[in-house]
C-alpha cells in the first residue's frame, strides 16, 4: 500500500529524488499530525490552496535550468534574442505552474462504497470525483498503489466513479488511509497533489484454511427439525412395495394377506439440520488458524445452503441461512477480540 507504505522500489524508479523526499516525509509521524490538522477526514473533500500541492518535476527542474542558461547567455553576449526567448520561455512556465494547480482546484472526491475482503486479498474502494459549473480536469491520477493507479478526466461528465484495490494482509476492520489524487496537466512541467483522507474503512475477513470436520446433523426426539428416513429409527413412517434385498424383518405381511402385494415397512427419525460452528471444534490451534478454520465451514455450508450457527467465547449467533446470514457470521469472525 503506498500511501502507507512508501518504501516501495517503484516510488524510486518512477518519481525521482523528489517522490523519495515526500515519501520520507509522509512516514514522518509530524508530517501526519500536520496534515491530518490541514486536511482532516472527511466523506467529502473539495479541494482548495490549503489542500493541493504542487512543485516542478524533474522536467521541470531541467526547463529552469535551460533558462538560466539561456539569460547567461544572453547577459554575456548581449544578445537581446536570447532575452526575448528566455522570458518567453519564463512565461510558459509561470503559466504551466497556474494550469496544473488548476487542474485540481476546485475538484471534489467524495468517499463511495466499499466491498469486504479476506485477508491476503485485495479490499476494493469506490471514489466518486465531481465538478461543479463549467470547469473540466483532464489527465487526473487517483489511487492508494502507484503500481495500481486509475485516471479519470472529468470533460463530459459532471462525476466520475473510480475503483481502486488495496492489499489486506490481516483481518478486522481496514482503514486503508490517505488516497492520492495527482497531475502533471498540461506541459508536465509541474506535479499538483493532495492526500485526502476520505474516511472510507472496510471489514477483512479470515483468511479461510481448510481444516477439520464439523459435526453433521444429528437425531432428535422431540420432532424437531427434519423428517429423515433411515434404517433403525423406531418412529414408522409408511409403506412401500418390497425390493430385492429389503429385510424380511420389515415386510408387512397383514398388508401382504390382505392385498397379496408384498409390501416394506419404512421407518424415520427427526434429524436436526442446523450445525453448530464451535470455537471447540478446533482444538490445538491458536486463535488465528481457528477462526481460519470456521471461516472456511461457513462458506462451505452456504455454498451448500444448509442452516448453521456460530458460537465463539462471549459470542452466539442462533442458526440460519442465506447472505445476510453469512455476512453477519464472517462480520463476527473478522472483528473478533480486535481493538
Amino acid at each position: 500500500m503506498w500511501l502507507a507504505k512508501s518504501n516501495m522500489p517503484a516510488a524510486t524508479k518512477k518519481g525521482g529524488k523528489l517522490d523519495v523526499f515526500f515519501n520520507e516525509a509522509k512516514r514522518s509521524e509530524r508530517f501526519n499530525r500536520w496534515l491530518s490538522d490541514r486536511m482532516p477526514p472527511a466523506n467529502s473533500v473539495t479541494l482548495n490552496q490549503r489542500k493541493i500541492f504542487i512543485l516542478p518535476t524533474r522536467q521541470g527542474l531541467y526547463f529552469a535550468l535551460l533558462i538560466c542558461a539561456m539569460v547567461i547567455a544572453g547577459i554575456n553576449y548581449q544578445n537581446s534574442l536570447i532575452f526575448a526567448l528566455a522570458f518567453l520561455l519564463v512565461g510558459l512556465f509561470m503559466v504551466g505552474m497556474l494550469h496544473t494547480y488548476r487542474n485540481l482546484s476546485g475538484l471534489t472526491l467524495v468517499a463511495g462504497s466499499t466491498r469486504p475482503a479476506f485477508a491476503g486479498e485485495e479490499a476494493e474502494f469506490t471514489t466518486v470525483l465531481k465538478r461543479l459549473g463549467d470547469r473540466t480536469y483532464e489527465s487526473l491520477q487517483v489511487g492508494w498503489n502507484r503500481e495500481l493507479i486509475s485516471r479519470a478526466e472529468l470533460v463530459h461528465e459532471t462525476e466520475v466513479r473510480i475503483r481502486s484495490f488495496v492489499f489486506a494482509d490481516k483481518r478486522g476492520r481496514f482503514n486503508p488511509g490517505r488516497i492520492m489524487v495527482q497531475t502533471f496537466y498540461p506541459l508536465g512541467l509541474f506535479r499538483s497533489w493532495s492526500w485526502v483522507d476520505l474516511d472510507m474503512s472496510t471489514i477483512v475477513y479470515p483468511r479461510p484454511i481448510a481444516g477439520v470436520e464439523v459435526p453433521s446433523a444429528v437425531t432428535t426426539s422431540d420432532n424437531e427439525g427434519e423428517l429423515v428416513l433411515r434404517d433403525g429409527a423406531e418412529d414408522f413412517y409408511g409403506l412401500r412395495e418390497y425390493q430385492p434385498g429389503d429385510s424380511t424383518r420389515h415386510i408387512a405381511w397383514k398388508a401382504y394377506a390382505r392385498s397379496d402385494t408384498l409390501m416394506t415397512k419404512q421407518y424415520a427419525a427427526y434429524a436436526d439440520r442446523r450445525v453448530w460452528l464451535e470455537w471447540d471444534h478446533f482444538t490445538g490451534a491458536d486463535k488465528e488458524r481457528r477462526l481460519s478454520y470456521l471461516c472456511y465451514w461457513v462458506l462451505a455450508l452456504h455454498s451448500a445452503n444448509d442452516e448453521y450457527g456460530l458460537r465463539l467465547p462471549g459470542v452466539e449467533i442462533e442458526p440460519g441461512r442465506g447472505e445476510s446470514h453469512r455476512d453477519r457470521v464472517l462480520r463476527a469472525l473478522a472483528l473478533y477480540e480486535v481493538d
